[in-house]
Order: C-alpha cells, then sequence, then structure tokens
C-alpha cells in the first residue's frame, strides 16, 4: 500500500469520526454541516458527501478532492458520491491557509441566531478570550455553490485570532490545524455563543478589558494543559 493510499484511508477515519462529533454537540441536524480534513503532505483533502446521513456516514463514503474542490478519480479516491455543496469554500480556505488542516462547517442553533441578528458574538467570557482571542467576528453574507464562501472566510480569519467565524445570514465556519482543532472550535463557538445569548437577556453584556483578553489568549495557547507530547486534543477542563 503506498504512502498516499495510506495518508487518506488515516484521513478518512479521523474525519468520518469527527462528524460524530458534530451530532453528539447537538452542531448539526439532519444532513446539514460537513467536516473536511487536509490529507498532510498532499494537495489533497476529504470532505463530507453531500445530502448523506451522519447515521449511514463511513470512512469509504468520504470524498476524496484536490485542492481546486475537484474530485480526485483512483482506486482509493472512494465511489461515485458527490462532494460537499460547501466544497468550493474548503478548498479555498486551503488554498489560501496553507496552515489550516482541518475547516468545519455548522448551522448550531445559537451561533446561527447571531448570524440571523447579523452580530458578532461579544468577547465577554473567559473562555472566548481563551479560545478566540476576542470576539468571534462576523464575517459577510455569501452564496453556496463556488468559493464566495471559502473567500468571506479567508477575509475575515487570516490575521484574526478566532479559529471561527459567524457568517452573515447563514452559520459558522471554523478552522484548525486539524480536523479535530477545528471541530473543537466549532463546538466551543456554539457554547459560547449560547451563553452570551441567554446573558444578553439580564442585561447588556459587559466584554473583557483587552489587556485580560490578551493574558487569558496567552496562557491558554501556551501554558494550559499538557506538554504536546502528553496532550488531549479532545480536552476542554
Amino acid at each position: 500500500m503506498s504512502s498516499l493510499v495510506t495518508a487518506v484511508d488515516a484521513q478518512r477515519e479521523a474525519v468520518c469520526a469527527l462528524h460524530a462529533e458534530l451530532v453528539r454537540y447537538g452542531l448539526v441536524v439532519w444532513t446539514a454541516g460537513n467536516v473536511s480534513g487536509r490529507v498532510p503532505g498532499h494537495d489533497l483533502f476529504v470532505v463530507k458527501p453531500s445530502g448523506v446521513s451522519y447515521d449511514v456516514l463511513t470512512p469509504d463514503s468520504l470524498v476524496v478532492c484536490d485542492l481546486d474542490g475537484d474530485l480526485v478519480d483512483g482506486p482509493w479516491a472512494g465511489g461515485d458520491l458527490r462532494p460537499s455543496s460547501d466544497t468550493a469554500a474548503h478548498a479555498h480556505v486551503y488554498r489560501h491557509m496553507p496552515h489550516v488542516g482541518g475547516v468545519v462547517h455548522t448551522h448550531s442553533t445559537y451561533a446561527s441566531a447571531w448570524a440571523a441578528a447579523g452580530l458578532p458574538v461579544p468577547c465577554a467570557l473567559t473562555a472566548m478570550a481563551d479560545e478566540f482571542g476576542g470576539e468571534i467576528p462576523l464575517g459577510p453574507f455569501a452564496r453556496i455553490g463556488d468559493d464566495s464562501i471559502g473567500r468571506a472566510v479567508v477575509a475575515t480569519l487570516d490575521g484574526h485570532r478566532s479559529p471561527a467565524v459567524i457568517l452573515r445570514n447563514h452559520g459558522v465556519f471554523s478552522i484548525g490545524r486539524d480536523a479535530a482543532s477545528a471541530v473543537k472550535a466549532a463546538v466551543m463557538c456554539e457554547d459560547v455563543a449560547r451563553t452570551t445569548h441567554l446573558a444578553t437577556a439580564l442585561g447588556p453584556v459587559a466584554p473583557l478589558p483587552q489587556d485580560d483578553v490578551d493574558a487569558l489568549f496567552d496562557r491558554y495557547q501556551n501554558v494550559y494543559g499538557q506538554q504536546p507530547a502528553h496532550q488531549d486534543q479532545g480536552a476542554s477542563a
């Protein structure tokens, strides 16, 4: 078995398992939402097929695409399933953000409520400062079907500390060094979007001072948790 086949198969296994996390944390309904992961060392990524239910998703059903978003042929490329309708957006992110190894899209309820209102999520919680380094930004509206969404994601997140963006009138896109990190960002985005939404019912939300945000972000990113060799990427406490 070639190294390419091995790398693709490993990424398929990982990305398939991560789709179950979207269901576990209540970030998706029906067939909406998707996870993709870059194949390390190759200009390829794997992504959920369009319209396939999460409960029948298997590693072999994940679709392999190149960085132009085109379906890749080959004995290891999968069956005849079409890639996600968001594939062009994922591909654009991978082309223009080479440090990104995973992309996630959800319509999670509370984050999408902020999107419908056309508002960023203000950084009023230590958990937001830790994970996002500030507010979760609001990106522009973009139509589905081409790379317009990908361009909106890159334009909003390039140079921003947040690994997630809320696209106006749409939902969440998150990125990470790998697919697991992107899923974590999507989970955390919904969590703080929910809490902050509930806080608005009690009165005005008070954002954290910037120097506190900076200190919290630095601690969480550089001190918190175990050393890399022992770190559990899924841990949050």
